[in-house]
């Protein structure tokens, strides 16, 4: 009878094996995800202080909001929602798609941010650029998909299916950074995994966009740069790999490199690298008039890139400056049902 049973027992751990191998060849290929990361308070840029006590996650969620569960199970519907809702793609001419990333939820700086690199960009830069905001805000749970690594695959995913060879991906990074070169994502109570700057690279290299302009603004950003780098690529980041940057925090509207890069120079001109140029220098008096260690933003630009960018430009007339103003609170709604 034993050998009997052994033999049984054999044949259905075989079967659940098959089984089991079968599930895991059906799921489809996607950037190697580690465990997620814990940002340590000890790692938080220098102008963040860990809080005396810890804060209960039910104080952050507002009393009108979805649940948790319900945000959650909502994200696939807002992300195609919010992709069937891009602008029409401009024939005949490279086209620039906006992803404005705003990971941090504690924070409104980070939700000003994003919020206002879409209005810029659609509003001044004209019917060939598009954007699409993707952010941590207790504010906006039921108007924008979270920032989180699966919605800025399932963004990057929709985009490849619209976006022509000739046209210029646009990610506009906000939020903290930590000292080994990670990007805070965070809207307690989700469980959200953090992304670091291999990690960005790895859901990048998933698809197949030729032109990019990649902008990190978070302490220790210039950490990006060298998995980021390649031919048809600008990054720019808002520090050095071990420097801090500075402007967030709750008493701040925009960051300064928001400030200097979006509000101040590209107001003024579209040409990136240029704008680039000039918000350094604005920073630095800024840094130099508070007293602050130089945070010294970075650029890296690849081969191509410059030309590309010179292309979607040809023709362009940009539209009157765009002021700068926080995001208004959104009022409590329930999220989109189709």
């Amino acid at each position: 009878m034993r050998p009997v049973l052994t033999v049984l027992l054999a044949f259905a751990a075989g079967v659940l094996l098959t089984l089991g191998w079968s599930r895991q060849s059906a799921v489809p290929a996607q950037a190697a995800r580690p465990a997620p990361a814990v940002v340590a308070s000890a790692t938080l840029p220098q102008d963040v202080a860990a809080p005396d006590t810890p804060v209960d996650a039910g104080e952050r969620w507002p009393s009108d909001a979805p649940t948790p569960e319900q945000v959650l199970y909502a994200q696939p519907r807002m992300m195609r929602q919010a992709l069937a809702g891009l602008s029409p793609r401009v024939p005949g001419k490279p086209n620039l798609y906006l992803l404005a990333f705003a990971g941090d939820g504690g924070e409104d700086v980070f939700r000003n941010e994003a919020e206002y690199a879409a209005q810029l960009f659609t509003s001044r830069f004209g019917p060939a650029a598009h954007s699409l905001v993707l952010e941590n805000n207790p504010a906006s749970l039921a108007t924008h998909p979270l920032a989180s690594w699966s919605n800025l695959e399932a963004a990057l995913r929709g985009l490849d299916t619209i976006m022509q060879p000739e046209d210029i991906l646009m990610l506009y990074v906000t939020s903290h950074g930590s000292e080994d070169h990670f990007l805070l994502v965070d809207m307690d109570p989700l469980p959200l995994d953090q992304i670091g700057a291999q990690d960005l690279a790895d859901i990048l290299a998933m698809h197949d966009f030729k032109w990019k302009v990649l902008v990190i603004n978070a302490c220790y950003s210039g950490g990006f740069i060298p998995p980021l780098r390649g031919p048809g690529t600008l990054v720019l980041t808002a520090a050095r790999s071990d420097r801090s940057s500075f402007g967030c925090g709750s008493e701040s509207d925009i960051t300064y490199f928001g400030h200097a890069w979006l509000e101040d120079a590209l107001n003024h001109t579209d040409n990136f690298v240029d704008a680039f140029e000039r918000a350094s220098g604005e920073i630095a008096t800024w840094e130099k008039r508070d007293e602050l260690t130089p945070s010294e933003p970075q650029i890296d630009t690849g081969s191509g890139i410059e030309q590309q960018l010179a292309r979607w430009r040809k023709g362009l007339k940009p539209g009157p400056a765009v002021p700068f103003k926080p995001a208004t609170p959104a009022p409590g709604s329930p999220l989109p049902t189709h």
